[in-house]
């Protein structure tokens, strides 16, 4: 076993959530701005600070109303959402060889419940979930993942994060743990994701379980 602790970010990663925040961030600027988006920028943002910095690319003046219209737009949608082929399988694996998971992502926690109610095995299989209110800077700082390592009381050196966006590896990298792109995100292209230099790319469930 190459690591006993793996954690994992949330969108794009455990849960196919892309087309969702892109479909409610177009509608935020939208709404509130009167335009549309820039869909090159606003993919780019995703999976870094949080919703607030994202909200302050397109209007640092209106970053409130981006966000209330986002929320309104985004929660129904939950009830919509897909994971990845054979994910959701591959954590109980896991458990099953005595890993402990995580979940390290920057949704406020009302929203990663949401996440959790529509897939239960997350909530089965997570022994911790850090969110956007349990630390005060947010990916790509090294601060949630050393987070999560302190409340299950280990060194870095025993975890890997798993994510999707160059965000989570250079948060990874931050932080001293292993860094393991995923490939099947559907929003950053593999050629930025490698740029950040991550331990590894991996495009299946089966590739990933491999390097654990």
């Amino acid at each position: 076993m190459r690591y006993r602790v793996v954690l994992f970010d949330l969108d794009g990663t455990l849960i196919d959530s892309g087309p969702i925040i892109l479909a409610s961030m177009k509608h935020a600027s939208l709404t509130v701005l009167g335009r549309e988006a820039d869909e090159e920028l606003v993919r780019a943002a995703i999976g870094g600070p949080g919703l607030l910095a994202q909200m302050r690319e397109l209007d640092p003046d209106r970053v409130d109303e981006l966000v209330e219209a986002y929320r309104l737009h985004n929660e129904p949608l939950h009830e919509t959402l897909e994971s990845f082929l054979d994910v959701p399988e591959l954590l109980p694996v896991l458990r099953a060889e005595g890993r402990r998971l995580g979940i390290v992502t920057a949704k406020r926690r009302l929203t990663v419940e949401l996440a959790l109610d529509r897939f239960p095995v997350l909530r089965e299989t997570m022994e911790v979930v850090v969110g956007a209110e349990d630390t005060e800077r947010h990916k790509p700082d090294p601060d949630p993942i050393l987070e999560a390592l302190n409340r299950l009381a280990v060194a870095a050196g025993e975890a890997v994060y798993v994510g999707d966006s160059p965000f989570d590896v250079r948060s990874a990298k931050a932080a001293g743990v292993g860094a393991i792109a995923v490939g099947w995100g559907g929003i950053h292209p593999d050629e930025r994701l490698l740029a950040e230099e991550p331990d590894a790319l991996v495009q299946t469930a089966g590739e990933l379980h491999a390097l654990l």
